[in-house]
């Protein structure tokens, strides 16, 4: 079976500076999510991902990774934004 991801187009909504804010806090909380999320599978800290026994060099702080594994937490975050924008619902602050 061949699969052929098509997500919705998300290329013309553009985020606001206060959705850019809320995008960084975004990736954060994913990162947050996704390491406490390891941790309780038993996952340690470690200077190379391995598998088998349960070591990943991204258990640490948001602020410490390195751009590029922000970036991949960063493009969810937007993208994720700009699916709600484009589904028609609108993001605003109380």
């Amino acid at each position: 079976m061949k699969y052929t991801p098509a997500p919705l187009d998300t290329s013309s909504v553009e985020l606001s500076d206060e959705l850019k804010e809320l995008s960084e806090a975004m990736a954060k909380n994913v990162h947050e999510v996704w390491a406490r999320s390891r941790y309780a599978q038993g996952w340690t800290w470690g200077p190379e991902r391995s598998d088998s026994i349960k070591t990943h060099p991204c258990l640490i702080p948001y602020e410490d990774l390195p751009e590029c594994e922000k970036d991949f937490d960063r493009f969810t975050s937007a993208e994720t934004l700009k699916f709600i924008m484009e589904m028609g619902f609108e993001i605003k602050r109380k």
